[in-house]
């Protein structure tokens, strides 16, 4: 995990490689072009609008967690775009170190934590002073899993517009509290 931990981005370095791929992406046939661009604007946003919990805060104080937070991510991807900025901003705020592992540029770890035999991301690892997994969490919070669950049980009912929709107004709403709530709960 160290290994990982050494490749691994600050958060202002992945923000810029989102920045990069959003408005000058070198790959100019790159599939996810639009995910990039609305992936920037969420994040952007949620940097802009999140507002530290202090009662959070004083829970994570509460856990005496010394280890680091490993997030596993891709700028492009709109589950991490609301979660990532405000999960990494709270533990950087807490005073443990954040960096964010490109899934896309070594699979290696992501299969190691594989959600429903898929690379689902972003999850986020609670590592240890030394590199051990304490924990993991991902890649939504539970109220968007049930989101996901509701659309896949029956598209016809709840189309993938509406639970896309649904999804971005809850995110941009809750503004990364219930992710952080939940990997509080697993300290």
């Amino acid at each position: 995990m160290k290994e990982y931990w050494q490749k691994a981005l600050s958060v202002d370095g992945y923000m810029d490689i989102a920045k990069e791929r959003a408005t000058n992406n070198p790959n100019k046939n790159d599939e996810k072009q639009e995910y990039y661009e609305l992936g920037l604007q969420r994040m952007e946003r949620t940097l802009k609008t999140f507002k530290m919990d202090e009662a959070q805060l004083e829970k994570l104080k509460t856990k005496n967690f010394g280890g680091k937070v490993l997030i596993i991510s891709e700028p492009w991807c709109g589950d991490a775009s609301a979660t990532v900025p405000a999960v990494s901003k709270f533990f950087e705020q807490g005073g443990n170190e954040v960096r964010v592992f490109l899934r896309d540029s070594d699979t290696s770890l992501i299969d190691q934590f594989l959600v429903n035999g898929t690379q689902s991301i972003p999850i986020v690892l609670l590592l240890d002073e030394d590199y051990n997994v304490i924990s993991n969490w991902g890649p939504r919070p539970k109220f968007g899993t049930e989101l996901l669950k509701k659309f896949k049980e029956n598209p016809e009912t709840y189309p993938r517009e509406e639970f896309y929709n649904d999804l971005q107004v809850y995110y941009a709403k809750n503004r990364g509290k219930d992710a952080i709530e939940e990997i509080l709960d697993l300290l």
